[in-house]
């Protein structure tokens, strides 16, 4: 699965809204979208703030497993 559609996937099986999330991560409504849209790739910042939202690892939620368990 694709960055884009795993964020969307996430935030759809959490009932969230793109806006909760991106006031959640502290970012615009708009630049949150584009990601979901597949426009535009977060920081690294952002990255980590997606992964702690929806608590998966970035690995996850960038596509590399299918394990969303954070490795401690």
């Amino acid at each position: 699965m694709i960055f884009f559609e795993r964020l969307k996937t996430l935030r759809e099986s959490n009932c969230l809204t793109q806006k909760q999330v991106s006031e959640n991560i502290g970012m615009s409504e708009t630049a949150y979208q584009k990601y979901e849209y597949g426009k535009r790739e977060p920081a690294y910042k952002y990255l980590l703030a997606l992964a702690d939202c929806f608590n998966v690892s970035i690995d996850f939620l960038v596509g590399r497993t299918e394990n969303p368990e954070i490795s401690k």
